[in-house]
């Protein structure tokens, strides 16, 4: 799990809503109402009570007991917390998920190989 110690550079408090694109660096919590989309290289953490409704492009995401409704792709991992939610699709290479935790929606852990290109099974030759 990913390390939680460490300076938040920016809070959305309890009883805050915010519309509209979100970019940082850093680590940020969110405790209130979020909505429109999110990306950064760094950490996202979702608190409990927190309500956001975003399509995320994170480096890592923590949901610490919110609720998140939308796609997350995450180049490192995503941590879902009891009692947290999750309501849309995961692209991560890795995922913890706690037990309580709702998650609806799939989830790719890795891009699939591109596809070979085809061979004959056996080449005939004539002459």
């Amino acid at each position: 799990m990913a390390d939680l110690q460490g300076e938040i550079n920016a809070l959305l408090g309890r009883g805050t809503e915010f519309n509209g694109k979100l970019t940082f660096e850093g680590k940020v919590r969110i405790d209130g109402k979020f909505s429109g989309e999110i990306f950064t290289d760094d950490v996202l953490i979702v608190g409990e009570g927190a309500d956001v409704r975003a399509e995320i492009e994170v480096s890592t995401l923590i949901i610490k007991g919110g609720v998140v409704t939308g796609n997350v792709r995450a180049r490192e991992m995503v941590e879902i917390h009891a009692p947290g939610r999750l309501i849309g699709n995961i692209v991560s290479p890795a995922l913890f998920i706690d037990k309580g935790v709702i998650f609806e929606g799939n989830c790719k852990m890795s891009e699939a190989p591109a596809a070979a290109p085809a061979r004959p099974l056996a080449v005939v030759k004539e002459g």
